[in-house]
């Protein structure tokens, strides 16, 4: 299931499902701790004797943002109930408290009493064990806690607080939970609960006939009673509503700050980029980690997440910021990568976002001998994001981080190399499938020793300087001798070494191969090798359905959608045709299939402008986490590399 509407602030993360719920709550880390952790807080509402959950089919819904804001936009009308209800939410920009405006109107005949129910299904600290729930008096709140991890849930109608609420018993034994008490339009006042719990407020109205009425709703985090109580006192005294525009304001002046200029591209790609922009901030920590998506639906495959700073996802985000004029995010992700570096100076293949190391399936042994469990390109990407930050900005302490960062990376990528072929030594590819020797891997050390030998140029380490570039060329003729098949006409995906130590080619048609080779400036794109194997990986990579798009690599089973479908298109790969289009374009019209594929995302991303990983190549559906930040840095990569390049051929031409 997606999550169409993400709100955040760096600290704390609210997402939404399709059907308006809050499934995640994260605090005080973008991407940990999940507080609610796909389980499910409700809105209800009964009249007349009659109720329901606005998630049930009856429920007519529309998510979408607010133009220039993380700030939602949300419709929901019930035939049956004859009632219509607009929800406005935000994530305070400063403060960690989720907002919502939320208005209820009778489209029934007659006038009647409406009641509306939250519900509140918490998992605090990801786990349901331990936890409290109860009526405080005082604050005329729920309170849920455990530990020092509090959740105050209060809202108003008419200036006064809510009457109606319930504690209880959640997901345990008999237990379904105390959302169900909603049901009959009567909650039992039960004012305390502990264990596995859960909680509802309501809210009682009597309207008339196409008249509405408002209730602001807010859920507080903090890590003591005191904390929540100080923000419950902010809220009332500066207004839900005051709170709500006055983050809208934030993030419509936050997005002024680009300087980018779109030229002829249309409306929808204006919007998606700029949405694109503020789905990233807000999947990104205010420690620098930027995360992957943050979407737990994903928990059927092994109980694992998303939820994970990837230094190669985080380095290509790093790069759209930096191109958008945001340095001040990508500075803390670089200062990040700099505290996690191993002594040895590799990156792991992720981390939590207080820089803990991330779950892994990366063996150490291959064959029976020791095996770093690396994405070499990692740190690789790193380094080249790196060099091209310091290049457009001239910002940040780099000296320093020559010392604690540069030099130690690119002491390992100079180093760790066979013997025999100078390529880099084997390791796993992007996609976290395969043990081996990539081209795409290559290509990135080829960058990101090209990195370093440009930092220690500049800082007057000529021996450093000679090592690297020396390193380069021999990564580059060994790709050419080694990765590039005569016979086909084209590179190869990878080789790796079997039981028997015998090399083997894999030449398995994958985008990112290709990609690699042009993007990383190992050969141009003009260069016929480069030509004849895009063309052979359009031909065999090219989604012929409806949905269209570039599928990763052939045969991909992740998310395969039956054994007889070609394989899924991801978002990722399409742009990445899309920038090789805009590289070899010599004049204007050259770039009209980048601007089609460009269209092509926008005609696919979700109504609330979400992009997802991949698609279902039949239907259009959105397949595997949504949003996935690295579909979104694509997007905004390749729009800039189109404007940028039509600016240029502009100028050349006139």
């Amino acid at each position: 299931m997606t999550r169409p509407v993400i709100l955040g602030n760096g600290n704390m993360l609210v997402c939404l499902d399709k059907h308006a719920r809050i499934r995640d709550l994260y605090y005080p880390h973008i991407g940990q701790e999940n507080h609610v952790s796909s389980r499910t807080h409700r809105i209800g509402v009964w009249v007349g004797g009659e109720f329901s959950w606005i998630s049930e089919e009856e429920w007519e819904l529309s998510l979408k943002y607010k133009k220039d804001t993380l700030s939602s936009d949300i419709t929901a009308y019930s035939k049956k109930l004859k009632v219509r209800i607009s929800m406005n939410e935000a994530v305070h920009h400063d403060k960690n408290i989720y907002l919502r405006k939320i208005c209820i109107e009778n489209r029934g005949q007659i006038q009647r009493d409406i009641k509306v129910f939250f519900g509140q299904e918490f998992q605090i600290s990801e786990t349901n064990i331990g936890d409290t729930a109860y009526f405080d008096p005082l604050l005329q709140s729920i309170v849920h806690y455990k530990g020092r991890r509090y959740f105050l849930i209060g809202g108003q109608m008419d200036g006064k607080p809510f009457k109606d609420y319930a504690t209880g018993v959640s997901g345990t034994e008999d237990h379904v939970g105390t959302y169900v008490d909603a049901e009959d339009g009567f909650l039992s006042k039960n004012a305390i609960e502990h264990g596995s719990v859960d909680s509802v407020i309501g809210f009682t109205m009597n309207l008339k006939k196409d008249e509405s009425k408002r209730i602001d709703y807010w859920i507080i985090a903090g890590k003591n009673h005191g904390e929540v109580a100080e923000l419950k006192k902010f809220v009332l005294k500066k207004t839900s509503e005051k709170l709500i525009e006055e983050t809208e304001d934030f993030w419509k002046e936050w997005l002024g700050k680009s300087p980018i200029k779109f030229y002829n591209l249309n409306e929808k790609m204006k919007d998606l980029f700029k949405r694109s922009l503020l789905i990233i901030h807000a999947q990104t920590d205010k420690n620098g980690a930027i995360i992957a998506s943050n979407d737990t639906h994903t928990f059927k495959f092994k109980k694992d997440t998303y939820s994970y700073m990837w230094p190669r996802d985080g380095a290509l985000v790093a790069r759209s910021f930096d191109k958008a004029g945001y340095f001040e995010i990508t500075k803390k992700f670089f200062d990040f990568c700099s505290e996690v570096l191993e002594k040895e100076g590799y990156l792991l293949p992720k981390y939590r976002p207080d820089g803990s190391v991330g779950s892994s399936w990366h063996s150490w042994l291959s064959y029976g001998k020791v095996q770093l469990p690396i994405q070499e390109d990692e740190t690789a990407l790193v380094l080249d994001s790196l060099w091209k930050h310091y290049t457009r900005y001239k910002s940040g302490k780099m000296k320093e981080a020559y010392e604690v960062f540069i030099k130690d990376a690119g002491d390992f990528l100079a180093n760790f190399r066979d013997e025999k072929m100078k390529l880099p030594k084997e390791s796993y590819d992007l996609w976290e499938e395969k043990l081996g020797v990539h081209t795409f891997t290559c290509a990135t050390v080829y960058a990101g020793l090209e990195a370093a030998k440009n930092f220690a140029r500049i800082f007057g380490n000529e021996l450093d300087e000679e090592k690297y570039s020396k390193a380069m060329e021999e990564i580059k003729n060994g790709i050419l001798e080694y990765l590039y098949d005569p016979e086909e006409g084209l590179f190869i995906k990878r080789i790796y070494y079997d039981e028997n130590g015998e090399m083997v080619k894999d030449k398995t048609v994958d985008m990112s191969t290709v990609y690699g080779l042009f993007e990383y400036k190992v050969l141009d794109p003009t260069d016929e090798k480069i030509i004849k194997t895009m063309e052979k990986t359009v031909k065999k990579l090219w989604c012929i359905t409806p949905c269209g798009g570039i599928s990763r690599y052939e045969n991909d089973n992740y998310y395969r959608v039956s054994r007889d479908a070609p394989p899924n298109p991801w978002f990722i790969s399409t742009f990445w045709l899309a920038e090789y289009y805009i590289a070899k374009a010599k004049k204007t019209e050259d770039l009209k299939p980048a601007e089609d594929l460009l269209n092509w995302a926008t005609q696919r991303a979700l109504p609330s402008g979400i992009l997802s990983e991949q698609l279902n190549p039949y239907t259009g559906e959105h397949l595997s986490v949504s949003p996935l930040t690295w579909s979104h840095a694509g997007f905004i990569i390749a729009v800039i590399k189109y404007v940028d390049k039509y600016e240029k051929l502009t100028r050349q031409s006139g």
